[in-house]
C-alpha cells in the first residue's frame, strides 16, 4: 500500500466523526475541523465527542482543530460533511484555502431551501477550484453510530470514474464496503429524498400503524422519489440501489433515525418546534421537505407523500387526515 493521502474532514456531527475515526483507524494523517471549541477540545483531551457521538473512543492520531483554513489547506482530501444548509456559509471565502486539494467527498443528505441546489451543486458554487479538481458524492444506508462501532456496512462513492475509484480505496476496509457509480445526481437525490420519507414513515408509526402500512409508504416513497429524480435526469435503476431503496429503507425503520423520530412525535401529536428544540443534531428532511415541495411543482411530478409532510410540519394538519386523503386518492395503476 502506497502513502495514504491527508484528509481534512470539515464537519465533526456524528456522521463526519464516525468516517474522520474509520480514516485515521486505517492509518490516514486524518484532521476534522468542528466549529464548537468543546468539540474540538473534547476530540483532542478526552479522545471523545461527547457532544455528537458519546461513548465512542477515538484513535490517538486523530486531530480536530478549530480553524477550518488549516484543516482545508493541509488536505489532499476534503470531506464536506456539513448539514447542507450551512454549506454556503461553511465555505465561505474558503476556496483558496483549499486550492491544493486533489478531491472532495461530500457526504452531506439534503437540498439547499433557497437555491434548491444539491450539495455538490452548493460547493459547485463556493469551492470552485477544488471541485474542478474532482468531486464525489459518498452516500447510503449507513447509521454513524453503526459504522463507529465497525459494524459491516456499504455504500456507494459517486462521480467521475476515477475519482469514485480512489475514494472506493481510501474508506474502504473489512467492515466497510464502498461501491462505485457515475450517477452523482441520483445518488444525491436518493439520499436527501429518503429522509422525508422517514418522517412519513414515522408519522405512521406515531399513530401506531403497523408494518403494513409502513411498507406502503417506503414503497410507494420510492416511487415519488424515482420521478422526480428521473425527471431532474437521473438513473431510475440507480434508485432501486445502495443510496436509493437501502438508504430509504434503513431511515424509514431504523432506530437511529432523526428523521423517523422527528416524524414519530408529530404522529404522537407534539408541535414540529417543540420536537426540533429537544434535538442536538440536524434532521435534514425537516428542510429538504420545502425544496423538495418546490421542485416537484416547477417540474410537475406529483408527489402527494412529500406534499403532506409539508402539510404537517408546516401547516399544521392533522396527521390521521393525511393518511385518510393519501388513502382514498384517485385510482390508478402502479406503475
Amino acid at each position: 500500500m502506497g502513502e495514504q493521502p491527508s484528509v481534512g474532514v470539515v464537519g465533526a456531527g456524528a456522521w463526519g466523526t464516525a468516517l474522520a475515526k474509520l480514516l485515521a483507524e486505517k492509518g490516514v494523517p486524518t484532521r476534522i475541523w468542528a466549529r464548537e471549541p468543546e468539540v474540538v477540545d473534547g476530540i483532542n483531551t478526552e479522545r471523545e465527542n461527547t457532544v455528537f457521538l458519546s461513548g465512542v473512543r477515538l484513535p490517538e492520531s486523530l486531530r480536530a482543530d478549530g480553524d477550518l483554513g488549516t484543516v482545508l489547506g493541509a488536505a489532499a482530501v476534503v470531506v464536506n460533511a456539513v448539514p447542507t444548509q450551512h454549506i454556503r456559509s461553511v465555505y465561505s471565502d474558503m476556496d483558496e484555502a483549499a486550492a491544493g486539494g486533489e478531491v472532495l467527498v461530500t457526504v452531506s443528505k439534503g437540498i439547499e431551501v433557497d437555491s434548491l441546489q444539491l450539495p455538490v451543486d452548493i460547493l459547485r458554487d463556493t469551492m470552485p477550484t477544488l471541485v474542478e479538481t474532482g468531486v464525489v458524492a459518498l452516500s447510503g444506508p449507513s447509521f454513524a453510530r453503526e459504522v463507529a462501532a465497525g459494524h459491516p456496512t456499504a455504500v456507494v462513492a459517486a462521480g467521475r470514474r476515477e475519482h469514485a475509484a480512489r475514494v472506493q480505496s481510501l474508506f474502504s476496509n473489512e467492515t466497510f464496503r464502498v461501491y462505485t457509480s457515475e450517477d452523482i445526481v441520483s445518488v444525491e437525490l436518493g439520499g436527501a429524498l429518503k429522509n422525508v420519507i422517514a418522517i412519513a414513515a414515522g408519522i405512521c408509526d406515531g399513530l401506531r400503524f403497523g408494518h403494513n402500512t409502513i411498507t406502503a409508504v417506503i414503497t410507494r416513497g420510492l416511487a415519488e422519489i424515482s420521478r422526480l429524480g428521473v425527471a431532474l435526469g437521473g438513473d431510475p435503476l440507480t434508485f432501486a440501489g445502495l443510496s436509493g431503496m437501502g438508504d430509504l429503507v434503513l431511515t424509514c425503520t431504523g432506530g437511529l433515525s432523526r428523521n423517523r423520530m422527528v416524524g414519530q412525535e408529530i404522529g404522537k401529536g407534539r408541535k414540529l418546534t417543540e420536537v426540533l428544540d429537544g434535538m442536538a443534531q440536524v434532521a435534514e428532511g425537516v428542510r429538504t421537505v420545502v425544496a423538495v415541495r418546490e421542485l416537484a411543482q416547477r417540474t410537475g411530478i406529483e408527489m402527494p407523500i412529500v406534499e403532506q409532510v409539508y402539510l404537517t410540519l408546516y401547516e399544521d394538519k392533522d396527521p390521521m387526515q393525511v393518511v385518510r386523503e393519501l388513502m382514498t386518492r384517485r385510482l390508478r395503476k402502479e406503475t
